[in-house]
This record gives structure tokens, sequence and C-alpha cells, in this order.
């Protein structure tokens, strides 16, 4: 990186459920002022935006910024599926890197409908075609069960088949991310459950239960980013800075026929390999990750892909409680998006909020001792993996 990125200020909002949703530009409005107050900027100071949602109109960005100001600045908006939030992040990053900004925006948000994500539009080629063409060779085609859970149920039953890894393995994913949750008041689901509740819990696909897979879920959540020369000469925080990034898409594998790598296993692999690369931090430096775990299969096979435990491991890591509090690293200390909430847009978005927390020491009961550093790992389908390395600076 030419130029180091801090994370000057953050916000975002309690998750709720569809029916109980504010419109989106409230949410929008409050964690952009959230984040504003954090930073100790007023949006003027902001020269750049970039903003995040999947199910929206065009130029909805604009309409979630002009509550907070309409100073004429240029306002991108994003849609890179499940990973819009981060992608936003990765663009404003960017600008910073680059020198085109000095302080700029990036904002994701979701309104969500109540029921599994299909595609709205009917009457074109739908940008999973070739995902569900690999599916049915490999698994054939349940019409009864929603889409996405067939694909990362799929796979999750590809690896418990290979690696013989038992149903209350996955369970014991969900029954975490209820305990972190319940120390996070931004999160949607915060009662406990247990492996049983999990499994009694109405089958979806798979070994994916419904206490399995994430909600819909409807919030925001903002980061401030800025250089560190425009920190020092605004006295701004400095505290926490973006030490590695990277973006990937899909190659030839993930259309190969393994379910695993469908689901984007090769592009968070090659994305976390660069991080560590580039940073010169190694996983087994890692205190504390959000990873995107939208069904427990996916944070199993995350584990693995970012290097967290080693390849066909996974179940051995979560019986010896590695993945939580007094293990090797806690993962999604904020309950993740299975209890914390998935509103796409803002997922990426809430999961840099957590991690920055975190290394600031702000996290309160959810706070994990001695991170320098955090790793966040947010994917979409279709498709685009970002994997960001924060660091704590003296």
């Amino acid at each position: 990186m030419t130029r180091r990125t801090l994370v000057a200020g953050i916000g975002m909002i309690p998750f709720t459920t569809p029916s109980r949703t504010q419109p989106y530009p409230d949410m929008a409005e409050q964690s952009v002022r959230t984040a504003l107050v954090d930073a100790g900027i007023d949006y003027t100071a902001i020269q750049q935006a970039y903003v995040g949602y999947v199910y929206g109109d065009s130029t909805s960005g604009q309409a979630a910024l002009y509550g907070v100001g309409q100073t004429g600045i240029p306002v991108v908006n994003v849609n890179n599926n499940c990973s819009t939030g981060s992608t936003a992040l990765w663009l404003a990053r960017q600008a910073i890197e680059t020198g085109a900004a000095d302080c700029v925006l990036a904002l994701g948000f979701e309104q969500m409908q109540r029921g599994a994500l299909t595609s709205l539009w009917t009457d074109r080629p739908s940008p999973f075609e070739r995902f569900d063409t690999v599916t049915r060779q490999a698994q054939g085609w349940d019409d009864a069960a929603p889409m996405a859970a067939q694909y990362f149920g799929g796979a999750g039953r590809q690896y418990a088949q290979t690696y013989g890894t038992k149903p209350e393995t996955f369970a014991r994913i969900a029954v975490k991310a209820r305990a972190h949750a319940k120390n996070n008041p931004y999160a949607v689901f915060r009662d406990q459950v247990t492996v049983d509740e999990v499994l009694a819990s109405p089958h979806i696909y798979g070994p994916l239960t419904r206490l399995q897979c994430c909600p819909p879920t409807c919030g925001a959540a903002a980061a401030v980013l800025v250089s560190t020369d425009y920190a020092h000469q605004h006295g701004l925080p400095a505290g926490v800075a973006i030490k590695a990034q990277a973006m990937t898409t899909d190659s030839p594998s993930t259309f190969s026929g393994d379910m695993i790598k469908a689901i984007g296993y090769d592009m968070a692999k090659a994305a976390a390999d660069t991080v560590y690369e580039t940073s010169g931090v190694a996983p087994e430096d890692i205190r504390v990750a959000e990873l995107h775990d939208c069904f427990t299969a996916n944070e199993l096979i995350t584990y693995e892909s970012l290097g967290l435990t080693p390849v066909g491991t996974a179940e051995k890591f979560i019986l010896d409680g590695d993945n939580t509090y007094g293990g090797r690293v806690v993962t999604n200390p904020s309950g993740g998006l299975l209890s914390k909430g998935h509103p796409l847009g803002a997922t990426g978005l809430a999961q840099c909020a957590e991690l920055v927390w975190q290394l600031r020491g702000a996290a309160g009961a959810r706070q994990v001792q001695d991170a320098s550093v955090a790793l966040q790992h947010n994917i979409g389908l279709g498709g685009a993996a970002v994997v960001t390395l924060y660091e704590k600076l003296s």
C-alpha cells in the first residue's frame, strides 16, 4: 500500500427483522451520523462516498445520503451481492491509498423482505446460471429448498462426507453464534440455543437446519476512512489502520463440479493468501476474526480457506473450542451473520465496525484480549471475496 488508510469513524444501528424495519434512508442516515461523530468531523469534510446495497433502485445511495447532506460530492452505488459492504470499503480504501481523496465514506444498508433470497429479474439470464448448472450436476436440484441453502448445504454435505464431520459439529457453530450475540446490543437474535434445539429445528438442506441459516435482516453501517496525513492535520482518531486488503473473483475452479469450490473456497483462499503475503502477518497471528457465516457450513469451511486451521481439521478446531473465547481465535464475536443478522449491503461494514471496536478495546463484554490485528472475510456468490486485515496502531 502506498498510503496508510485509517478507520477514523464507525457507526451502525441495531439490526432488525423486516417486519420491524425503518425505511432505508433513515437507517443509513443514523449510521452515517454516528460514524461522523465517532470520527469527529462534519459531513462537509467527506470528499467521496461509496454506498452499497443489493435490493434497491439505482441511485438509492444518493437518496440515503441526502438526508445527511447535499454537498455535491461523488456518490458511487455499489452492488456485489453479500460482499457489497466490504466492496464499498475496498473502493474507499483505494481512493485513500492512491491519493484520489483524503476523507472518504463507505456506507452499506439493506431493507430486506421476508423469506429466502430469490432472483427478482426472471425475464433475463440469471448471474447464478453457472452455479445452478454446477449444483444440478453435482447433487441434483430440490425445488422445495432455497437456492442459497442448496449451494452452501451441498458444500457442507460434501465436506462431511469427505471428513466424517458430525451434524452436531455444524450445530455447535450456531450455538457459539448465539453465545457471542448475547453480548451484542446490535444483534437480532440474542437468546441462547442448545445443540439439540439447533438440530431439532426444521431441516433445510444437507446438514443445515433453520437455526443454521442466517435470517433476512435490515440495517445499516458506515465507516469514515482517512489518510494518515489528514488525520494528523485535523486531530482525528488514528488508532486503527487497514494493514492489507484483497478482493478476488471466481476462477475456473469455481465451476469444476466441487460444491466447496462453488461457494467460494478458492476465492477466499486467494484473497487471504494475498493479505498474509502483503502484510507479513500469518494466520497464527490472528486472535479475532469476523467471517462470513451465512450458514454454519460456510463458517466451518472458511476456517480452512483462511488458514485458521489445516485442511480437514475444522471439526477438531470446533470441538477444541479454538473458535471462541479461551481458544486460539475468536470467530465472529459479534454473533456473525447467523445471530447479528445479514442485511446484505451492510454486513461488510458491520464486520468492520466490530473489528475496529475490538482493536480499540471498546467491545465491552465481547472484548478479545491481546488482539493487535483483526481479520475480516466477506463473500458474495457470483462472485467476490474481500479479505481485510486491520491493525492496532501504537
